[in-house]
């Protein structure tokens, strides 16, 4: 394994979350010869929640990437999944392959997982067919999210909306909330999404929640975590944040 990981990160202006708990599940994983991992930074504007902030900020995702190409990074994570689910079916794979291109003068190829994408695509590896789904969205961007992920395959049987519109406010809300609310939905869910956002806070308590309902819980940035990892080459093996970054979680 290299000796020397960069991870990039295109995050939203107002995003307090992410830089926090990639890096802390990330660094939790237990290495056979740990590499020295550091993650970069590029912000792109977004203040409130809503389908026109979000559509623009998409569009300042590419200079982004570019400028994040000249820190020579190893992968680039773009961390808002409502952002990419507004554009429409399948949008993950037309914002990867855009900011790939935007990187295409760098000295090597740059892979890029968006969240949106790293969601729907760990659901499929797992195998799974009916989710719950917990957001912190109004319920119209909720209803987006949720019809996006059904038309990758997935049924969304339960939701829950916390119709948080500042995206400041999103990042400062109290996790532990989560654990009552995946509580109070559908048993039929084979799997909940604590958080479709990788703003709003899960990571402290998903392990909690699985443990209390019996069955995998994973969260968008999970998600982004476990598709990472992959595309690095880097094996799980994490205990603290649930059996989906544990490595234990069947891959069907």
């Amino acid at each position: 394994m290299r000796k020397n990981i960069r991870i990039g990160m295109i995050v939203p202006s107002s995003n307090i979350t992410m830089e926090k708990e990639i890096p802390q599940a990330i660094n939790c994983n237990r290495f056979e010869s740990k590499p020295i991992i550091t993650y970069h930074s590029a912000r792109v504007g977004l203040k409130k929640v809503s389908r026109e902030e979000l559509k623009q900020m998409n569009l300042s995702a590419v200079g982004a990437a570019e400028s994040l190409a000249d820190a020579s990074v190893d992968i680039i994570l773009y961390a808002c999944l409502v952002a990419v689910m507004v554009e429409g079916k399948g949008a993950h794979k037309i914002s990867e392959k855009e900011l790939r291109e935007a990187t295409s003068s760098a000295v090597k190829e740059i892979p890029v997982v968006t969240s949106a994408g790293a969601l729907v695509q760990t659901l499929k590896d797992i195998g799974v067919k009916k989710v719950a789904v917990i957001a912190p969205y109004l319920p119209s961007l909720t209803d987006t999210v949720c019809g996006y992920i059904q038309d990758e395959g997935v049924e969304v049987i339960d939701s829950h909306s916390l119709s948080v519109t500042n995206n400041l406010e999103v990042g400062e809300l109290d996790q532990t909330q989560l654990v009552s609310i995946a509580s109070s939905m559908s048993e039929k869910a084979e799997v909940v999404v604590l958080s479709a956002c990788v703003q709003m806070p899960s990571l402290d308590v998903l392990a909690k929640t699985e443990e209390l309902l019996g069955k995998p819980v994973i969260s968008a940035a999970t998600a982004t975590v476990y598709q990472a990892m992959k595309k690095l080459g880097m094996p799980l093996n994490m205990n603290t944040y649930g059996k989906l970054l544990s490595g234990r979680l069947e891959v069907k």
